[in-house]
Parts: C-alpha cells; structure tokens; sequence
C-alpha cells in the first residue's frame, strides 16, 4: 500500500493526537514524562486543526503520523516571521517509522508553503536528539540556523531547540 498524506479528519483527532503524545513520550522528548504539560497541547489536535492545518500520513484505515503546518502569520507559530511558514509537532508511529511517512508530512508542508502567496521560506524547531528528523530536514535542503535557536522554557536552562529553514 501507499502512503497518502491529506488533511486530518475530525474522527482521527484522537488517535493521531495519541500518536503524537506517545511519540514524544518513547522518545523521551518529553522533560516531566507524564507529567509533563505540553502533553495535552500535543493530544489537542482539535485545537491545532482549528489554528492551522494539520496533516497525516494514511495508509489503507490506518493513520501512520501527522504534522502541524502553520501558514505565514498563523497563531499557532512559534517562530515564523512575516513570509514564513512553520512546521511544528511532526510525530509517527513506531510502526510508521522507517518507510517515509515523516519526509511524506514535511514534503507536503514545503509543498503548502510554495503554494502560498507571500511565503518565501519554511521554518522549524526541533530536538537535539531528534537525529532521525534532523536527517530528513537536510536530505530536503532545510539548514540549520543557530541564530534563531530557542529556549521554549526559560526557566529551564537545559532546554534549547534548534532551528531549521528551507529557503523557497
């Protein structure tokens, strides 16, 4: 079968909300495990589809992992600028891994971002243990920019997400 990547339907938000929690969770993501409160941002996919545009990767019934693309300017941005496109919460499965769902998602959203008017570059935050995911952002011509690398949680010195970009 296929991989097909196309906009999240309402009755998939629990399980491709799940696949996101669960993803960052086993890959220890995630500073408070459980408890950690960024936990239900990551399960709210209702929210997110609300806010931007959220997309899985399907295969047959089965949804393999998601991604949240957020168009130039959208609430939802952490730190996209005027004419830049985000990517943000980009999960999947165990069993999707390894077979090209996470490169299926960020290829689309560099796809939306072409096709959006004004919007001349995408934009990233990311772990750095998430090596995986730093290997397919490069294979796709995203380069790293450490001037724009981020601390989501001030308090918490240890915490510094690193910053992609793919000039369009």
């Amino acid at each position: 079968m296929d991989i097909v990547i196309r906009p999240v339907a309402a009755d998939e938000y629990e399980a491709l909300g799940e696949i996101t929690a669960q993803a960052y969770l086993l890959d220890g993501l995630l500073d408070f495990g459980e408890n950690d409160a960024y936990l239900d941002e990551l399960r709210d996919v209702a929210k997110r589809a609300a806010a931007a545009d959220v997309l899985v990767a399907a295969e047959g019934g089965s949804v393999l992992g998601g991604v949240t693309f957020v168009p130039s300017g959208g609430p939802m941005a952490d730190i996209a600028g005027p004419g830049e496109a985000e990517i943000r919460m980009l999960a999947v499965a165990r069993a999707g891994r390894g077979r090209g769902a996470g490169e299926a998602l960020v290829r689309a959203c560099v796809e939306r971002a072409r096709a959006t008017e004004g919007c001349v570059r995408v934009v990233l935050s990311t772990q750095r243990t998430m090596r995986a995911a730093h290997r397919v952002y490069e294979r796709l011509g995203f380069t790293r920019t450490p001037e724009r690398d981020w601390k989501p949680l001030p308090e918490l010195d240890d915490i510094t997400l690193l910053t992609y970009e793919l000039t369009l």
